[in-house]
């Protein structure tokens, strides 16, 4: 396959260390990243790391779904969270060691269930954000001023 698809995001600077995420096309509204460290009730938007453990839950979770719908199965519930380690390095510096997902859902019907079996065997492989931060990601980084 030699598809590619490319999108662009941007930020910018509103304040300290606070930015206004720009999503392209995509409109939605007042959506920041905060990374201040103030106290986590305070801050305007999660920090790059919570970003990072949000997008490999929001699309583990979404894989799974779309697994389930393939066979026009629906979920009743379904709740996730993340764990996200962050340690230093052997170098001292700060990185995500870690990222720890539960997915729990609410399954009542044995045909869903049976199902979800199946799914639990290969969702993950659909997940593109997942995948590509288990085998890395080629970032190149541009500074102008």
């Amino acid at each position: 396959m030699s598809e590619v698809i490319k999108t662009k995001v941007g930020l910018s600077l509103e304040e300290k260390m606070v930015f206004k995420c720009e999503l392209g096309e995509m409109k939605v509204k007042d959506c920041y990243i905060d990374e201040t460290h103030k106290e986590e009730v305070d801050m305007l938007g999660p920090n790059p790391s919570r970003m990072l453990a949000m997008a490999v839950l929001g699309c583990l979770s979404a894989s799974f779904i779309f697994c389930l719908k393939k066979r026009e199965f629906n979920l009743e519930d379904l709740k996730a969270e993340a764990e996200v380690t962050i340690a230093r390095n052997e170098k001292g510096f700060w990185r995500v060691k870690k990222i720890d997902v539960d997915i729990n859902a609410k399954i009542d019907d044995p045909n869903v269930k049976k199902r979800a079996d199946q799914c639990k065997k290969m969702f993950e492989q659909y997940c593109i954000v997942t995948q590509a931060v288990r085998e890395g990601i080629d970032v190149e980084v541009n500074l102008n001023y």
